[in-house]
């Protein structure tokens, strides 16, 4: 991956920093700056570890026999607009004027984004964002000057939500080319980008974005809140540590939220009434509330005809079930035949083995498991070499040598690829983990295990809620209108957004 500095708009940006200023009380907002400037230098030395850290720097000249001082971070800022501002303010001693040295600063800055802040907390925190701070000697408050250039990369499209046909852009680590990605694809006087920092070392910027008039207000009221009552001291994981604090999910497996790098999916969302969140640092951006079904969801579907899309989901979904059930059921019909039906006879091992089919399946899931996590870590060069060396060497070896039964492996694999046909990487794993229970109850109760186990998989999804809206919904509570959307992709024409409501994928409540 090449890195590159991503052009930024300072005006923008400077905009986005100001709301979070001022929303920070007068105790937040620090210690006032002093009118001596060595007062000043003193404080800065320190706080920014001036002559310790390689990456703070400052650059002392004169105007007028008046000492000026700039602070910045080498690495946020774009080193051309520095000499720039240099330069025309250096070009100004000896100038003859009436006008005081800060004035004429204030005049012959060479930028559109100029602050003026009176702390120090308020200066340090612009620091080190990348913008750079001015301070003349004899007044107590600085300028703030936006040359930001954050090395970033160009958006592209996410590996995990590819699609045949459509926008190729997709979410980087920038916040403000985030929201610029939403606000070229919803152009609505309406759509709201609120910015809250959290956390007191980190000072992560967070940005709530909706559509006033058709998110539910209650709604973003809540999470603004939950958010501004988040105390920790960093978001050292950003956006996966702000969901377990949003949310509270303690220890259940199953996604409150739903994750898309892709702008156009998140727009959807918007216009349908959902909140996004987006954390600075991070491509992903969280949307909520959804269920169940907003996680089975995929761009490709809305890329294709209705026909079409409604044949993908109608697959989509089957996979998904038999990423599930489908090795339960068939060690229940191993351990059962007697309940197969004479034209399904041949379901089940022929020969005996030394290990139970039990302990088969689960040392193949587990297996299969290795590979993909190894299959992580490993570079692409080699990745797809391990991958065929695994699914062929390894797997007719077992077979080989009766360590698996040829059914196993098959049955295994093909539940292996239902879970990768879930669009949500995090459903997938939490199914996997629903899997491997079931499949532990099922073993050692039978008939019995299975249908309790799997019965009481469904009332924990019933019981589910994320941000009072029910997991399971349209099915609990039960909506004819929505389940229909639930398993036919409608043409657009028939989607329609209401104002105030809440919206369940292209079906709005």
């Amino acid at each position: 991956m090449t890195l590159r500095l991503v052009p930024q708009s300072r005006e923008k940006q400077l905009s986005i920093f100001l709301k979070g200023v001022d929303s920070l009380t007068n105790d937040q907002k620090g210690t006032n700056l002093y009118p001596k400037i060595i007062d000043n230098a003193n404080v800065f030395k320190k706080r920014l570890g001036l002559g310790v850290s390689f990456d703070a720097g400052n650059r002392v000249f004169h105007i007028n026999s008046t000492e000026v001082n700039l602070y910045y971070v080498s690495g946020l800022t774009n080193t051309f607009y520095i000499q720039m501002i240099l330069e025309e303010l250096m070009s100004l001693d000896n100038f003859e004027t009436d006008k005081t040295v800060f004035q004429l600063v204030e005049e012959k800055i060479v930028n559109q984004s100029v602050l003026i802040v009176k702390t120090f907390e308020e200066a340090i925190r612009f620091i080190f964002s990348g913008l750079i701070v001015i301070i003349v000697d004899g007044e107590d408050k600085a300028f703030v000057v936006d040359v930001r250039s954050y090395p970033g990369r160009n958006p592209a499209e996410p590996d995990t939500e590819r699609v045949v046909r459509g926008s190729r852009d997709g979410f980087i680590e920038n916040i403000v080319i985030n929201t610029a990605l939403l606000r070229r694809r919803i152009r609505d006087e309406n759509l709201r980008h609120e910015l809250i920092r959290v956390g007191t070392s980190s000072q992560m910027d967070i940005c709530i974005a909706y559509i006033e008039g058709i998110a539910n207000k209650d709604l973003v009221d809540e999470i603004r809140n939950r958010i501004n009552s988040i105390n920790v001291d960093g978001l050292s994981m950003s956006e996966k540590k702000l969901e377990e604090f949003i949310m509270e999910q303690n220890y259940n497996p199953f996604p409150l939220v739903r994750y898309s790098e892709r702008p156009d999916v998140v727009s959807n969302h918007l216009i349908e009434g959902h909140v996004a969140i987006i954390v600075d640092t991070s491509p992903s951006v969280m949307i909520t509330p959804i269920t169940y079904y907003h996680l089975l969801q995929h761009a490709e579907e809305f890329r294709q005809t209705p026909a079409v899309g409604t044949f993908l989901r109608w697959v989509r979904y089957m996979g998904v079930f038999m990423s599930l059930f489908l090795l339960p059921i068939w060690l229940l019909l191993c351990m059962h035949p007697e309940i197969l039906p004479s034209g399904l006879s041949y379901i089940g091992p022929k020969e005996t083995s030394n290990i139970p089919i039990f302990l088969q399946l689960i040392i193949a899931d587990i297996g299969i498991e290795f590979l993909r996590m190894a299959s992580i870590h490993t570079p692409n060069a080699v990745s797809t070499s391990m991958g065929i060396i695994a699914a062929i060497l390894i797997g007719q070896v077992a077979i080989a040598v009766g360590l698996f039964q040829s059914e196993v492996v098959l049955y295994t694999a093909i539940s292996m690829i239902g879970s990768y046909s879930t669009p949500s990487y995090e459903l997938a794993l939490a199914n996997k983990l629903a899997k491997f229970i079931i499949l532990v109850v099922t073993a050692i109760f039978g008939i019995k295990g299975f249908m309790v186990s799997s019965t009481v998989f469904i009332l924990f999804l019933v019981s589910l809620k994320t941000l009072n809206t029910p997991y399971m919904w349209p099915f609990i509570p039960f909506d004819a209108r929505a389940f229909f959307h639930f398993v036919i992709r409608t043409k657009a024409s028939e989607n329609k957004k209401k104002k105030g409501g809440k919206t369940i994928g292209d079906a709005t409540l």
